[in-house]
C-alpha cells in the first residue's frame, strides 16, 4: 500500500506540472520541455558514458548541452525571440556541426579507454532524444498559432496507451511479442493498449478540435504502433547497459526518460503527419 501510495502521489505531481506548464503560456510549455529533454539526457548519459572522475562530469554536460541544443534554437524561433528567422537558421546550421566536433576534441584529451563510444553515445543522444524533443514545438507553434492541445492529446495517447497494453496483457496476454528484450509484453497487451488507444483517439477529437476525427485516429494510430516500440527501444537500451530504470527521479517510477520513452519515440512521426497537414 505504501508503494501504491507513493506511485499515486508521484503520477499526481507530475500531471499537474505537466499541465500547467502546457497551458500556462508559450513560455512554460517551451520551460516544460526543454527541463524534460536536459533531464532525459542527463538519464542516458548517465547510463551510457564512461564517467569515473570529476573530469568527466565535463563530457556529460557536454552531451546535454548539444543534445538540448536543438530545442533551445526551435523555442527561440518558435517564442519570437528572432527578429530575422532566415539568417537565424543559417547561422545555427553552420555552427551545429562544429559544436559537435568538439566532443571529438575533448576524447582526444580525455584519457578515456572507448573515446569513440562515448563520441557515439553523444551523437546518439542528440539523434534519440534532442532532435525528437526539437520537433514538439514544431506541433505546437504554426506561425501565431499555438496548438500546445495538440502535444498535450498525443501525450495522453501514450499514456492510455501504456495503460490499455498493461491492463489487457495482464489479463489476457499469452503470446510473448518481444521475449529477448522485454519478456512480460505480449501481442494480447500491445492490440489492447492500440484498440484502446483508437477509441480514446475518438473522444479525445471532441474536446481538442484544433484537428478532425480522422487525424486524431490516425494520430492513434501512430501512437499505438510507435509508442510500444519506443518502450521496447529504451528496454534494449537498459538491457546493453545493465540497468533497471533509466533514473530514480519519479519514485515508484523510475526516471524521465522511463516515464517519456515511448513519447519520444512517437514525436517524428507524429511531427510528420501533422505537418503534411499543413
Amino acid at each position: 500500500m505504501q508503494g501504491l501510495r507513493r506511485r499515486l502521489t508521484t503520477a499526481v505531481i507530475f500531471v499537474v506540472i505537466m499541465v500547467a506548464g502546457m497551458y500556462i503560456s508559450e513560455h512554460t510549455f517551451s520551460l516544460l520541455f526543454l527541463i524534460i529533454t536536459g533531464g532525459c539526457l542527463f538519464e542516458f548519459f548517465g547510463m551510457t558514458l564512461d564517467r569515473h572522475s570529476k573530469r568527466d562530469r565535463f563530457r556529460k554536460a557536454l552531451g546535454v548541452a548539444i543534445g538540448i541544443l536543438p530545442s533551445i534554437l526551435v523555442s527561440a524561433l518558435s517564442l519570437g525571440y528572432v527578429s530575422d528567422s532566415e539568417t537565424f537558421i543559417q547561422v545555427s546550421s553552420l555552427l551545429f556541426a562544429p559544436f559537435i566536433f568538439t566532443s571529438f576534441i575533448y576524447e582526444l584529451y580525455s584519457n578515456s579507454q572507448e573515446p569513440f563510444g562515448n563520441i557515439a553515445y553523444i551523437i546518439l543522444g542528440l539523434f534519440y532524444i534532442g532532435i525528437p524533443f526539437a520537433l514538439v514545438d514544431f506541433i505546437a507553434f504554426d506561425e501565431n498559432t499555438f496548438y500546445y492541445r495538440i502535444v498535450f492529446g498525443l501525450l495522453l495517447l501514450t499514456w492510455v496507451n501504456d495503460t490499455g497494453a498493461y491492463l489487457v496483457g495482464s489479463q489476457f496476454g499469452k503470446t510473448p511479442l518481444f521475449p529477448r528484450i522485454s519478456p512480460n509484453k505480449t501481442w494480447e497487451g500491445s492490440i489492447g493498449g492500440a484498440v484502446t488507444c483508437v477509441v480514446f483517439g475518438y473522444f479525445l477529437h471532441l474536446v481538442f478540435d484544433e484537428i478532425g476525427l480522422i487525424q486524431w485516429l490516425v494520430l492513434a494510430l501512430i501512437v499505438g504502433v510507435f509508442g510500444g516500440l519506443g518502450d521496447l527501444v529504451e528496454s534494449m537500451l537498459k538491457r546493453s547497459v545493465g540497468v533497471k530504470d533509466s533514473g530514480n527521479l519519479l519514485p515508484g517510477h523510475g526516471g524521465l526518460l522511463d516515464r517519456f520513452d515511448a513519447f519520444i519515440f512517437v514525436i517524428p512521426f507524429a511531427a510528420a503527419y501533422i505537418l503534411y497537414l499543413r
